[in-house]
């Protein structure tokens, strides 16, 4: 099974998060933002990957600390728990449909952290939530990941659909990228031999 526990403490957050890519999508969340719990639900349960993680922040100041650095982790759970990525599919992508949103995801775990962040996102808030969070917590993740990924809005005017979306799109992605492929199980998907 490939699984990583992390924990990462800081002055600003104390974080310890434990993931299974080959799980069922279940889900433990408490960062103490409830909107990113919300977030993260979805993305545990869209790309079928366990997630139990708690987060205790400095929210009393915003919850910049707090989704950037459950980001970061985030990031180094999954290549953690990747290993070498001996026989993974490596590429994946989705197009998902919210109501009046549409969010495209490609993805490529290659090594090479880049964000191409395409979201048009038209209110500051969602609740209590900063949308502008929403670019710093992909940018923590692939920055730790070390993973391609763009992610582009095709259409879209509610905020909280928008993000929504995003999160949906980002797990059904991923989860054709890790996913074993049975023809290369033994092979790196790269001809340089290492991802």
């Amino acid at each position: 099974m490939r699984k990583a526990t992390i924990t990462r403490k800081t002055n600003e957050t104390d974080i310890t998060m434990s993931i299974n890519l080959d799980g069922k999508g279940v889900s433990n969340v408490s960062t103490g933002c409830g909107f990113l719990d919300h977030m993260l639900t979805l993305f545990s349960r869209h790309s079928r990957i366990d997630l139990d993680v708690t987060c205790n922040g400095d929210v009393y100041v915003d919850y910049h600390h707090t989704v950037e650095d459950v980001g970061i982790v985030l990031g180094d759970c999954i290549k953690e728990a990747l290993g070498d990525m001996k026989g993974i599919v490596r590429y994946g992508s989705f197009i998902l449909p919210m109501d009046e949103t549409l969010i495209m995801t490609a993805i490529d775990l290659s090594g090479r952290a880049y964000l191409n962040y395409g979201l048009r996102i038209g209110a500051q808030k969602v609740g209590d939530f900063d949308t502008e969070l929403t670019k710093e917590f992909f940018l923590a993740f692939i920055r730790h990941a070390e993973f391609t990924l763009h992610l582009k809005q095709f259409a879209g005017t509610n905020s909280h659909h928008i993000i929504e979306g995003t999160f949906k799109s980002f797990g059904r992605a991923l989860k054709q990228a890790i996913a074993i492929d049975d023809d290369y199980k033994d092979e790196i998907p790269s001809t340089k031999g290492v991802l």
